[in-house]
């Protein structure tokens, strides 16, 4: 056997060795027995595979303990639903690795066939809550990001103060948030859905409030407003990146295009809202200084 296909090997086993780790961990975790023992027999499988790796390499690599460790932080934030349909895209990476190298090694072929088991089994044990408050999440923060980095941009270049801006940000912010939960309580209410009103108007409500907070905080630590507006479009793009990757992974919703409608609709918002505020200034002769 030749070094290449040894070193894919050894990588291979090093993947099925720290998902056998997050598997079982996973195991330990889940409350619901069906999922449970999925997990567990997942995780004995992939033990399995490494062993079996094991005999064509004749090693032992270690686990990857950063990825076991986030893998598992990811669990605790986002839940089993993010986590499982990531792990499930691992399992599908899997395959398409185990099948380049078939034609080198027949006996791969059990694997493969164990790693499409697997990713159907992932597949049939999505089933959790807060996905169904997904849409009070997306509101609440795709509105704040919207509705207050236009209004930062236009403030920013009405008043050039800071104390100003974050006093003036906070106070819409605030006031934007609890009118968002009302709106989504009585949303949730009328459509008649599964979901709790009252919990949904929350999720929203608290989302809008995280949101303005992590916006406004460049305008009070710092002093120089042009760096505290670049700051918080920069926290923007952060936010839509990271929200955007969640509901891609948990909903199976493509990524790259809905970020990028969410990045135009923001950022154009902002530069009309940055223009409006230096008309504005301009026209009625306001100096803050």
């Amino acid at each position: 056997m030749n070094k290449e296909l040894i070193i894919i090997l050894e990588k291979m086993q090093e993947n099925e060795i720290t998902e056998h780790f997050i598997y079982k961990k996973l195991s330990e975790w889940e409350k619901e027995e069906n999922n449970k023992r999925i997990f567990l027999e997942i995780a004995e499988d992939e033990l399995k595979h490494f062993e079996k790796l094991k005999t064509y390499t004749n090693k032992e690599p270690k686990p990857k303990k950063l990825k076991i460790f986030l893998i598992l932080l990811l669990t605790k934030i986002l839940g089993f639903t993010f986590t499982t349909k990531l792990m499930e895209r691992g399992e599908d990476k899997a395959i398409e690795g185990y099948g380049h190298i078939l034609s080198s090694i027949p006996d791969i072929s059990k694997i493969i066939e164990e790693e499409k088991n697997h990713e159907q089994k992932l597949l049939g044990i999505l089933d959790e809550e807060r996905l169904n408050y997904v849409g009070s999440m997306v509101l609440g923060l795709s509105d704040a990001l919207v509705e207050l980095t236009g209004t930062l941009a236009g403030l920013t270049f009405a008043f050039q103060n800071n104390k100003l801006i974050s006093l003036s940000g906070l106070v819409t912010g605030i006031a934007a948030a609890l009118s968002m939960a009302g709106s989504e309580y009585l949303s949730t209410k009328a459509e008649s859905d599964e979901r709790n009103p009252i919990k949904a108007a929350i999720i929203t409500g608290l989302t809008y409030i995280t949101t303005v907070i992590i916006l406004i905080l460049p305008y009070l630590l710092t002093s120089n407003y042009i760096l505290s507006l670049v700051l918080a479009l920069i926290s923007s793009l952060l936010l839509v990146l990271i929200f955007n990757y969640y509901v891609s992974v948990a909903k199976d919703l493509e990524f790259k295009r809905r970020f990028i409608e969410m990045l135009i609709i923001i950022f154009s918002v902002s530069f009309i809202s940055f223009a409006i505020g230096l008309i504005i200034k301009g026209v009625l002769g306001v100096n803050l200084d």
